[in-house]
């Protein structure tokens, strides 16, 4: 018979711990409130060891790398694996704490092996770490225990969010590629102007050769970085982009940058594409794992990252609620590609919604893997040249002067 470690108050106030034997926490539960004793926890005697927590210090916490869906997606995959292997909840909680990095991970599964230790549901005590499991994962679970497929349900849930970090990694590449390589050249750019201009200008200066104006014009913008100005410039950069950050922060400032943002050019239709795969592969996950069609609307606005469409899906699960067909009610939000939402139509008469959701992610995701591709080898050539043309503009600059140097010397 297993004994449980409990810990309660007495009347006086002061913290007590007892140790009680019985086959299984409801019943060690039923025998306290028999002894009149209400219990602050209780965890079984050969696991209250293991799952205590740990004192992590100030600057492990400080450099501790956080929660990405990657780790999450492997939570999920592990554990689907330990719970098909016949390996009880409690056991795979356990071992996955000891191999967790992450110490806000660590902390959540420490207390979530005491909470389904005390007789929660796993759901319920993911549901006391909002910081580390959103309302899609807890939803799943959920419908996985009360189904009895939790292995099959935390296997799609790891292929949900495996899908979703490759097509957030895909966005993130495209998108930073540019940004990456513009940062360079700038630099490139100043190093050049700040540090080998001047260089020239003394040489300039002692041969008394007559500048050509865009020579001229470098040599004004090198002493203009040279001196105080750079430092005012410096400032209102970094002052622009707290103003910028802080105005996002906002929900006007962050509807109009995401609504600008699905305006661009190249990139807006990129973002659509990629809103859409997720909605369609989030939905499909979640209406075939049994979640009420209300609750995974709800579940999906909040994953969505542009508030623009989610505010469109918001819009949309309130009608719904009042009898109009999803697709019709996104088909008003124009949000979405119409080939999306005519697919949607015909899931909805065929009462296929789960599989042709499915099919709409698959052909949304390629869509993203290519339009990535297409994208990356059409600014590669352009970065090129703009990096080419930045240091070349600096070489002309100086070597222009050259020309009338040599002619002076004749």
């Amino acid at each position: 018979m297993p004994a449980f470690v409990v810990t309660y108050s007495s009347s006086s106030g002061r913290k007590r711990k007892m140790t009680l034997q019985a086959d299984s926490p409801a019943m060690a539960r039923r025998e306290l409130r028999k002894r009149g004793i209400l219990a602050n926890t209780l965890v079984r005697k050969d696991l209250a060891t293991a799952i205590r927590p740990s004192d992590p210090s100030r600057w492990q916490r400080l450099f501790d790398r956080g929660i990405s869906v990657k780790d999450k997606a492997l939570f999920a995959s592990k554990l689907s694996a330990l719970v098909d292997a016949g390996v009880p909840i409690l056991r795979s909680l356990d071992l996955m704490r000891s191999q967790q990095r992450s110490l806000m991970f660590r902390e959540a599964l420490t207390g979530m092996t005491r909470d389904v230790n005390q007789g929660d549901s796993l759901a319920n005590a993911m549901r006391r770490w909002p910081k580390v499991f959103d309302n899609l994962s807890i939803a799943m679970v959920e419908a996985g225990e009360a189904g009895g497929v939790l292995d099959e349900t935390l296997k799609r849930l790891a292929k949900l969010l495996e899908d979703n970090a490759k097509l957030q990694n895909q966005i993130k590449s495209a998108m930073s590629y540019p940004v990456t390589v513009f940062c360079i050249a700038i630099l490139v750019f100043l190093g050049m102007t700040i540090f080998l201009i001047p260089t020239f200008a003394s040489i300039f200066d002692q041969l008394g050769a007559k500048l050509p104006l865009f020579t001229q014009m470098m040599l004004d913008l090198s002493k203009l970085l040279r001196s105080s100005f750079s430092l005012f410039l410096v400032g209102g950069l970094v002052t622009g982009a707290v103003m910028f950050s802080r105005y996002y922060a906002t929900p006007i400032g962050r509807r109009s940058v995401d609504a600008m943002l699905l305006k661009l050019p190249l990139f807006g239709d990129l973002l659509q594409k990629t809103a859409t795969a997720q909605f369609c592969r989030t939905l499909s996950c979640l209406s075939r794992a049994g979640v009420p069609i209300m609750m995974s609307l709800e579940i999906v606005r909040d994953t969505t990252s542009n508030t623009i469409i989610g505010d469109a899906i918001s819009s949309s699960r309130n009608e719904v609620s009042e009898g109009l067909p999803m697709s019709a009610a996104l088909r008003m939000k124009d949000v979405f590609p119409d080939m999306a939402i005519s697919m949607m139509a015909i899931g909805e008469e065929t009462g296929e919604m789960d599989a042709m959701l499915s099919k709409v992610a698959d052909f949304y995701e390629d869509e993203v893997t290519n339009a990535v591709k297409a994208m990356t080898s059409m600014l590669e050539p352009l970065m090129i040249v703009l990096v080419g043309g930045i240091v070349g503009s600096v070489l002309v600059a100086m070597y222009l002067p050259m020309f009338s140097v040599f002619e002076h010397i004749r």
